[in-house]
């Protein structure tokens, strides 16, 4: 039996375990688990799984797997999630935390009100635009014009990584736009040699871009912090917004608010939804 709280960061929706009393290695098969648990009909249903672990380095570590059995860097939803979930449980009285991740170390403000946590700020760190390191193959120094054809249509994209590597593209018509025909195959395009998460964006105004997103090991997806923050990066670069301004990002599951000042700062809610116990 394990106990689990299901939680979720604008609809993106993880599967949280407590791993802090107890080793890693005491839940067998952790992949598996993730792919059984995530299934919305078999299983409890979410994005993923996310343990919450003893760090040496930091507050608290964060583990994540996608349901197609691999490991994840971070997720800028899930990583909310977790700051909830220690503030919450009264594992920490603090509201400045840091969490260890895949992508490094990184730093929360956790906005409390009556004693819960409501809104989360992560600083993200700042995005690596080294193709060799997001990684995607390419001659550009920073990648903004790999031009990738899937079926019918050509895509130009900027790629960035936020400890996890993004290719963005501009669409005209994004709430119409076909996301899983075309990203399912731009995932695993030749050019990302560790697959990619593939955001396609419509700019409305000067600080409001609306986003999907097709995450890598899982398909679309109501929201992705890490994604909504490399969009963030993709549009300064692209002369589109201007840096250190707050930018809006609007996705399925609602609005996050992103900062690039040197690093990222990404703000948005995290909510609990149930909790329960899975017997395998």
């Amino acid at each position: 039996m394990i106990k689990f709280t299901k939680m979720q960061g604008l609809g993106n929706d993880y599967v949280y375990i407590d791993c802090t009393k107890k080793e890693e290695g005491e839940i067998k098969d952790i992949s598996s688990l993730a792919n059984i648990i995530s299934n919305r009909h078999f299983g409890i249903g979410s994005d993923g799984l996310i343990l919450i672990c003893k760090s040496e380095v930091a507050d608290f570590k964060m583990r994540m797997f996608n349901p197609d059995l691999s490991e994840a860097e971070m997720c800028g939803n899930g990583i909310r999630c977790v700051g909830k979930f220690v503030y919450d449980k009264g594992l920490t009285n603090k509201e400045e935390i840091t969490i260890e991740t895949l992508a490094g170390i990184k730093k929360l403000k956790l906005h409390v009100e009556e004693g819960k946590v409501k809104k989360v700020t992560v600083d993200m760190g700042k995005p690596i635009l080294d193709p060799k390191e997001i990684p995607v193959i390419s001659e550009e120094k920073i990648v903004k014009n790999l031009k990738l054809e899937a079926l019918d249509k050509t895509f130009n994209f900027t790629c960035v990584s936020m400890g996890n590597p993004h290719a963005i593209t501009i669409v005209d018509d994004v709430d119409n736009f076909d996301v899983e025909k075309y990203g399912k195959i731009l995932e695993v395009d030749k050019h990302f040699p560790k697959k990619a998460n593939i955001e396609f964006i419509e700019i409305i105004d000067k600080n409001t871009i609306k986003m999907r997103v097709w995450e890598r090991g899982t398909g679309e997806t109501l929201a992705c912090g890490t994604g909504a923050s490399a969009v963030c990066v993709a549009c300064v670069l692209n002369n589109i917004v201007k840096e250190k301004e707050n930018i809006k990002i609007q996705l399925l599951g609602g609005e996050l608010e992103i900062k690039w000042d040197d690093t990222i700062y990404m703000t948005g809610k995290a909510e609990t939804v149930f909790e329960g116990e899975y017997y395998n």
